[in-house]
């Protein structure tokens, strides 16, 4: 697979790439320097993670995943050289205390902490893409449908997140930044102060993109192709919803079968809604008349996608990652993509 560029920038990445948030929590660190190891010897080399990881998020596991990536970069010598490394700064608090003493503002002080922070989890010298987890504002996210101006407060502005970014940036700590879970509003805003006043420019937005879950395709998609800002596409299977594993079952059953059946504070998000199922059975069931798996079907949707640069795959084991990277092959015609979209028509983005 060729490399593709992300925004404006000089980071040339693989269109797949591997996320980590399982390390940690249902991937130990041995199997986690495994799969590692795996995706890079499939060619892989872009590599996400997060400070707040592993998930779910756990003051016992907090940092968790930077550690464990960490410690596999200590171990190889000459692969940090080889890979391009993202990772995100948690927003305001979201009920995790444990960061930041549970501030409701990201400061400029708190990027900087949190910059190094990170750098001294994964030892590393510097950051390849360092992105906002989530917004520093009021904003609909997470599965938020409507945004709510009466929630709004006084909280650091985008300005002086992109000065302390800037000089992030000019220490030659970090050396492209991102967003996630972000609104078309707020990527035009950080383009525009960024532009403004001579600041770094967001060069990617890390948003939800699956069969069950495409606001973006009415609006930010449009924002980001006219101001030249790369889309990370995560949970392109929602959770597990769109493998097939919980068609029979629902979301219940045995850990071992996902996040989803695993953790309650997962089924009570977004990917858990009984209408999120609904939808994923149908399109399970349209991949396995046209000859293809679930997986397939969700991953070729998305690594074929204009919209996407880079889809982002998690795993907890090597035969998830070989299935995973194996979907590259999978092409759709133009008769299957009328059929997804038919589907979408009458369920409408159930994992928004």
């Amino acid at each position: 697979m060729q490399h593709v560029q992300l925004g404006r920038s000089d980071l040339r990445v693989t269109p797949i790439c591997l996320g980590t948030m399982t390390f940690g929590q249902q991937v130990d660190e041995a199997l986690a320097h495994s799969l590692l190891d795996q995706a890079i010897g499939r060619g892989i080399n872009f590599i996400d993670t997060a400070e707040m990881y592993a998930v779910p998020a756990r003051r016992e596991t907090y940092g968790a995943t930077e550690r464990i990536i960490g410690t596999w970069l200590a171990s190889r010598p000459g692969m940090r050289q080889k890979i391009v490394l993202a990772t995100k700064v948690a927003g305001p608090a979201r009920g995790m205390d444990w960061i930041r003493n549970g501030s409701p503002d990201l400061s400029p002080a708190d990027i900087a902490q949190a910059c190094d922070d990170s750098l001294k989890r994964l030892q590393t010298e510097v950051i390849d893409l360092y992105q906002i987890h989530w917004p520093n504002r009021n904003a609909p996210m997470f599965g938020g449908l409507y945004f709510d101006p009466k929630h709004d407060k006084p909280q650091t502005s985008i300005h002086d997140q992109l000065d302390a970014f800037g000089k992030l940036v000019k220490a030659g700590k970090v050396r492209h930044i991102g967003l996630s879970n972000e609104t078309p509003w707020g990527v035009a805003e950080f383009v525009r102060l960024a532009e403004q006043h001579g600041l770094p420019r967001v060069v990617t937005v890390q948003n939800p993109y699956a069969l069950t879950s495409r606001a973006l395709d009415n609006g930010l998609d449009e924002t980001l192709y006219r101001y030249g800002v790369s889309l990370l596409a995560y949970s392109p299977l929602a959770f597990g919803a769109l493998t097939g594993k919980y068609d029979a079952s629902g979301f219940t059953g045995p850990a071992e079968k996902g996040r989803l059946a695993a953790f309650e504070s997962s089924r009570k998000q977004r990917w858990g809604r009984p209408e999120a199922l609904e939808a994923a059975r149908l399109y399970n069931a349209l991949a396995k008349a046209h000859g293809l798996t679930p997986t397939q079907l969700a991953l070729a949707f998305c690594y074929r996608s204009r919209r996407v640069a880079s889809t982002i795959i998690g795993v907890t084991n090597s035969q998830q990652l070989v299935e995973n990277l194996d979907a590259w092959d999978v092409q759709l015609s133009p008769e299957l993509l009328a059929e997804i979209d038919a589907i979408r028509w009458k369920h409408r983005d159930p994992a928004q």
